[in-house]
């Protein structure tokens, strides 16, 4: 992390021997901000990967010529973020960084490798079934009429980042559990020939169940962002409805907004 002004200061003795930081005592910005900052740099751009341990709270301290209470400040904030875990006799631990995901039609399972998180896949259901009232208006087929269900979970790094749920019409092409745990949906969409085109799409917010508390890794209650998406072919037919729920911790979509002229 190159330095830009101030006093950089490397940190030694564990996984973040190489990095360095620049803290800038007579920046109006907060010393404790300054250092959680350039932690979550370090750990979004993978100079520290899950597991990497950063030392207790008075090395880190002393090491950066920092308070005690400043120190514990900056890791109390990317512990609030779910990015640091605290553990008795370990120290200040890295669990993950969140994936942020840009809002476009895009699988997860791209957006997830595309990020380096090195997306993982277990399949839980790939059966047949009749299409029910909601099913059947997004995929624009008979209510009771055979479509196939997914559900799979998505993990990073082994941990649960986000449940699955994927409706298609029964014979659109062959979806092999084996595949679906290697690669991503729309990917063998692609292969198969069908060109995805557009999609409609909902985001939402909502607590967890126990359910899927239970799935994901969380407690129940815990902040889930929701995704509702219909995705169409470039001849405008519905190829895919989704219904997914994401770790909040660990999972946000990105927005671009544009004034119109």
């Amino acid at each position: 992390m190159p330095s830009t002004g101030g006093r950089a200061r490397a940190l030694a003795g564990s996984a973040v021997d190489a990095l360095r930081f620049t803290l800038d005592r007579v920046s109006p910005v907060p010393l404790y901000h300054q250092l959680a900052q350039q932690l979550e740099a370090a750990i979004e751009q993978g100079a520290l990967a899950p597991g990497d341990l950063l030392g207790n709270e008075i090395d880190l301290s002393t090491r950066l010529g920092l308070s005690r209470p400043t120190v514990r400040q900056a890791i109390q904030s990317l512990v609030d973020k779910g990015l640091l875990v605290r553990r008795r006799g370990v120290g200040t631990q890295v669990v993950h960084s969140q994936v942020r995901r840009p809002l476009e039609l895009s699988s997860l399972y791209d957006g997830l490798e595309a990020a380096g998180q090195g997306p993982s896949t277990r399949v839980l259901r790939n059966e047949h079934v009749p299409a029910s009232a909601d099913v059947a208006a997004a995929l624009t087929v008979p209510e009771g009429a055979e479509v196939v269900v997914l559900e799979r979970l998505r993990s990073t790094h082994g941990r649960p980042v986000a449940f699955l749920r994927n409706h298609l019409p029964a014979g659109l092409l062959e979806l092999d559990t084996g595949r679906l745990e290697s690669t991503g949906l729309y990917r063998m969409l692609r292969a198969a020939g069908i060109t995805l085109h557009s999609a409609r799409q909902t985001i939402g917010a909502r607590s967890a169940t126990g359910e899927e508390a239970a799935r994901l890794d969380e407690e129940e209650g815990a902040a889930l962002l929701t995704m509702r998406r219909t995705a169409y072919d470039d001849t405008g037919r519905a190829v895919e409805y989704g219904t997914h729920v994401y770790r909040a911790s660990r999972y946000a979509f990105d927005f671009r907004l544009l004034v119109r002229p």
